[in-house]
């Protein structure tokens, strides 16, 4: 998740650590805050693969003001994507089996770049994330109407408000989907083949 993520990101345009940490928690939203635990052993895997390429860093440039405290003075390393990693992230954006939709995460970093993604996948992940939803929901009513009597009040609330949440989602889905449907353009414009630098 975090490596499409990534390279998502320099698809748009070279950045440095600390710059793809903030863009990363623009992209994924509350779903994941990052660590520079997590994102720097990413980038070295995507470095040692061939998907990025760094650049010497200028060592007489200011930190940024908001820098984490103890951040070293030998520069920022600039990060960009490789014509491998272009090749990689429209690989990425074109799948539509289970990895694209069964885990929730995985599901939210493809949607936050479906603007690459041809409209005949974004229309199968999100019917795929639905299916997948509404069989939690049958899960969640089960499990409800066979635990019913013997939960206490606060309990049965905690599953109510489970419910909710997942019969909103599936409205939420249900809704793209028929915009999807009516309009496959409209959302991404000129983006929805391949990932621009591909071609």
């Amino acid at each position: 998740m975090l490596e499409f993520a990534i390279l998502g990101l320099l698809q748009q345009s070279p950045m440095h650590g600390y710059e793809l940490r903030k863009q990363l928690a623009d992209v994924l939203g509350g779903m994941r805050s990052i660590s520079y635990g997590s994102l720097y052993p990413a980038l070295k895997r995507l470095h040692a693969a061939g998907l990025v390429c760094t650049d010497e860093p200028d060592r007489r440039a200011p930190l940024p003001a908001d820098a984490p405290p103890l951040t070293g003075r030998r520069g920022k390393v600039v990060y960009t994507i490789t014509a491998e990693g272009k090749e990689r992230f429209a690989e990425l954006v074109s799948q539509a089996g289970p990895e694209a939709y069964d885990d929730g995460r995985l599901f939210g970093v493809h949607l936050a770049f479906f603007r690459h993604t041809a409209a005949d996948v974004r229309l199968r992940i999100l019917e795929g994330r639905r299916r997948t939803v509404e069989r939690q929901r049958d899960g969640l009513r089960s499990s409800l109407a066979r635990t019913r009597e013997r939960l206490d009040r606060y309990t049965l609330e905690l599953q109510r408000h489970g419910l909710d949440s997942v019969d909103r989602e599936v409205r939420w889905l249900s809704e793209l989907i028929d915009s999807e449907r009516r309009d496959p353009g409209r959302q991404t414009g000129q983006d929805a083949g391949p990932p621009s630098g591909t071609d």
